[in-house]
């Protein structure tokens, strides 16, 4: 089939790039002509494992392009997704004006039938709207279907989790737009949960903030384990056996980010709470999480009479492994804690820096290898846990650094080794 992606985030181009892969002829649009140009040129403007290899492939099989020019591109396909941002404002709802413009574009545009499919992360209701929106500024006489098909990639693992998803969730209210979606996703050979527009989008954000809850109840769990002399990894290994709570999102640490888990509690509690509703669980995730992000700087400010003049040594800046993304990252909050109490912060990300250089430019020394971080540094502190930063064995802190004070927000080492060599070691629930 023809399809357009309105987008080329994190949902738009990894969509655009799996339909292309599937057999679709795909144009994906954004406003951007810089980054169209650097896409065309095989590069991606986000680090995402796999995804630059199969642009160059379909780009060059002629399956896949991309375009500013959304007036011929909303012309006359067979379905158009709308992948662009919903950013969360102020009060926690969604940011839906992106949407809105999409919407406008392509009903002033489009020339022929079509479906009209949202996978973007919207509020319940949403595609309702869109339907509504279209009609309203519609030019040509042609018939419009809506659709929701929420994503559920997990950045780092974005074009893995697409082409190999546990379910494609199709949300429509009539058979036409259903037929339609299944027949531009029977190529993936895919489990299809076929349900109602408002089910697709309720969908998505019960999905997300379940798993937010399930990090959030570990770290509760954690810091409880502390104040005890229990092991959160030993309890998280315990739970893990027990096939109703499953071994994945046990792993306690400082807290949860990225673009997703933080924007979504807090949307889908702007929602309850405008229908009169409290979500207490959700709630409780989110101040959970709010609170866990800086343990580990207020451990250190426990031990540490002072920051200023201290070198810092800070190992990972995006918000996990395999993505450059720094949207609610733990490195962020501790760094700006650090730059305010005068510290001199040394900081290793392997594929995050030029996005960090974007928040602090001149404040901070980046440096290219982990050692050159822990060089003579009087506290280090572990935001993320990338292989590079794994694979650093424990005496390398006690022989690089000044002083051995290591803060490990990932429980990457175990407490024994780190104490074996001399390494005064703080991390969580351990």
């Amino acid at each position: 089939m023809k399809i357009v992606v309105a987008g080329t985030g994190y949902v738009g181009l990894v969509a655009g790039v799996c339909f292309a892969e599937k057999g679709h002829n795909v144009i994906c649009v954004d406003t951007d002509d810089e980054k169209v140009k650097v896409m065309k040129s095989g590069k991606s403007p986000i680090y995402e494992k796999d995804l630059e290899e199969l642009m160059k492939k379909n780009y060059k099989q002629g399956r896949l392009d991309y375009t500013t020019d959304y007036k011929t591109a909303y012309k006359d396909p067979d379905a158009i997704f709308i992948g662009v941002g919903t950013p969360e404002q102020e009060d926690g709802s969604a940011n839906l004006t992106y949407i809105a413009t999409v919407c406008k574009q392509i009903a002033e545009n489009v020339e022929k039938d079509c479906l009209i499919v949202v996978k973007s992360t919207v509020p319940i209701g949403t595609n309702d709207k869109v339907e509504q929106f279209l009609k309203d500024f519609l030019v040509h006489d042609v018939k419009l279907e809506v659709a929701s098909n929420p994503e559920f990639l997990a950045q780092g693992s974005a074009v893995k989790n697409t082409l190999e998803a546990d379910r494609i969730i199709i949300g429509t209210n009539t058979k036409q737009a259903e037929e339609t979606l299944k027949e531009i996703y029977k190529s993936f050979n895919l489990p299809i949960v076929s349900v109602s527009r408002r089910s697709a989008e309720m969908i998505k954000y019960a999905s997300n903030d379940f798993l937010a809850l399930k990090i959030s109840y570990m770290n509760d769990i954690a810091n409880l384990c502390e104040l005890l002399g229990a092991d959160i990894e030993e309890v998280a290994k315990g739970m893990s056996y027990d096939p109703r709570i499953g071994k994945n999102f046990l792993d306690a640490g400082i807290g949860y980010g990225g673009s997703c888990f933080p924007k979504d509690t807090k949307a889908l509690r702007y929602i309850a709470k405008q229908h009169g509703y409290k979500l207490r669980t959700v709630d409780a995730a989110v101040e959970v999480n709010i609170e866990q992000k800086t343990k580990l700087y207020k451990k250190a400010t426990e031990r540490l009479i002072t920051f200023n003049e201290l070198k810092v040594a800070v190992l990972g800046l995006a918000f996990k492994p395999g993505t450059d993304d720094l949207r609610e990252a733990p490195s962020v909050p501790n760094i700006e804690l650090l730059l305010k109490a005068g510290a001199k912060i040394y900081a290793y990300d392997p594929v995050a820096i030029e996005n960090y250089k974007k928040i602090y430019n001149h404040k901070i020394e980046y440096v290219n290898d982990p050692q050159d971080a822990l060089k003579d540094a009087n506290v280090c502190f572990i935001f993320t846990q990338w292989d590079s930063i794994k694979l650093i064995s424990p005496k390398t802190y006690k022989e690089l650094m000044k002083n051995p004070l290591v803060y490990d927000g990932r429980n990457i080492y175990n407490v024994k080794e780190m104490k074996n060599v001399g390494v005064e070691y703080y991390s969580i629930g351990r």
